[in-house]
């Protein structure tokens, strides 16, 4: 409510950009989480704006970072609207169904609802290159998946269930959120693939087609403004050897040993 009728109405934007990843220089828990508190808290009953680009990442970090909007959408009693620019996939599009509504431009990249895991092996490599791989463990399955040993067919499957369990995850969150909503065969919806936003907006993975400015003054009127609230980032300087180590070990997918909503 806006106690002084002269001054505009603002609106908070929570911006998450980038990779959801639990290192520096991405968009982590850590990284957020002050900003999404101090949004919460200066949103004064107003709806709270999610500005999302991202094309995923960590499991984790998506679910701490859209179960603290949550936790902060309801001990405020604030309705949370999400914002897909060019790119709320995997991941991202957890974030988004952290809001009660959602809305993307009608090319944006939205759903791919999924997991992936895997890397790469070396044994044929070593062996051309005449290297002896030696591994001592405690424990029959530590060094299970070891990149510089034979797949084993048993490493396969506990990989994928692994994937399997973290998709019914996926796909339980989505439900949850989107509910009655949702429209057309799951099996299409929850296969992993992406769709632009306006075949989205048909299959109630969002619910309208607008962007962050449209939405502002849809929800306050010609003259809303919005107050933007980010993660804390180091200076460019600081951040530019991580960046490039980052870069490379991205290019590769070094990181795609794990699970990763992407």
């Amino acid at each position: 409510m806006n106690l002084l009728p002269w001054r505009k109405p603002r609106f908070a934007v929570i911006e998450l950009h980038g990779t959801i990843a639990a290192r520096g220089g991405a968009l982590s828990f850590g990284a957020v989480a002050p900003a999404i508190r101090r949004a919460f808290a200066a949103a004064g009953g107003r709806p709270v704006i999610l500005d999302i680009e991202s094309p995923g990442g960590s499991p984790v970090q998506s679910d701490l970072i859209a179960a603290l909007i949550r936790r902060e959408a309801d001990r405020r009693g604030v309705r949370v609207h999400a914002v897909i620019r060019e790119v709320g996939a995997s991941g991202g599009y957890w974030l988004a169904c952290a809001a009660d509504e959602i809305h993307a431009n009608p090319m944006s990249i939205v759903g791919s609802i999924g997991v992936r895991g895997g890397g790469f092996g070396f044994p044929a490599l070593l062996a051309r290159l005449g290297v002896e791989h030696r591994l001592y463990t405690a424990g029959a399955h530590k060094a299970r998946l070891d990149p510089f040993a034979p797949e084993k067919p048993e490493d396969v499957a506990f990989a994928q269930k692994l994937l399997d369990d973290l998709h019914e995850r996926f796909k339980a969150w989505v439900r949850e959120r989107r509910g009655s909503r949702l429209r057309g065969p799951e099996e299409t919806l929850f296969d992993g693939g992406f769709m632009l936003g306006d075949a989205a907006l048909a299959r109630g993975l969002v619910d309208g087609l607008n962007d962050v400015d449209g939405l502002v003054r849809q929800l306050g009127g010609e003259g809303a403004q919005m107050r933007r609230f980010s993660p804390k980032r180091r200076s460019l300087l600081a951040r530019l050897p991580r960046l490039a180590a980052d870069g490379v070990l991205d290019a590769l997918e070094v990181r795609g040993s794990g699970p990763s909503f992407r």
